[in-house]
């Protein structure tokens, strides 16, 4: 593993390494390739794809803890998956920023990748791709994330 990686892992949580390290390691394994930076909040850790050359997540430090943000770019084929997420995770999910450039595509920066149009508890919503989907690390999140990630890897392959 990457020097870069076992700092990081220094700054994080006891409680949560272990899972990151899984993650890392499915992600890794499943054809992403791991890509760290340092930023003054703490470290980004983001996981792109081979094949896509897109980000398919990215750990994140933050003061209310380590995050997870999701870029689940085929949201459409799973989303009722969101449903059975955690009322913590859909609570940030609901209240995370519309995403401007779906409402009207001259409100944002014209590079900016537009966010996701999805159903959530039989609600539509246009969220912010940097903000819809990025849930806290915790014992009752990390298995939802897990399985968050791996909807989003097999939708990708499927095709």
């Amino acid at each position: 593993m990457d020097e870069k990686f076992y700092v990081f892992m220094e700054t994080v949580d006891e409680r949560f390494r272990s899972f990151i390290s899984e993650i890392n390691e499915y992600l890794t394994e499943n054809g992403c390739k791991c890509d760290i930076k340092s930023q003054k909040s703490g470290y980004v850790v983001s996981y792109v794809s081979n094949s896509s050359k897109r980000t398919l997540a990215a750990f994140i430090s933050r003061k209310t803890g380590m995050k997870l943000r999701i870029y689940p770019e085929h949201i459409q084929e799973y989303q009722n998956f969101l449903d059975t997420l955690p009322e913590k995770v859909k609570k940030e999910i609901k209240k995370a920023s519309i995403c401007k450039r779906l409402i009207n595509p001259n409100d944002c920066n014209p590079k900016c990748i537009m966010g996701y149009t999805f159903v959530l508890d039989g609600e539509q919503y246009q969220k912010c791709r940097y903000m819809a989907f990025q849930p806290t690390l915790s014992e009752e999140n990390n298995p939802y994330i897990k399985q968050f990630l791996e909807k989003e890897l097999w939708a990708g392959t499927e095709g």
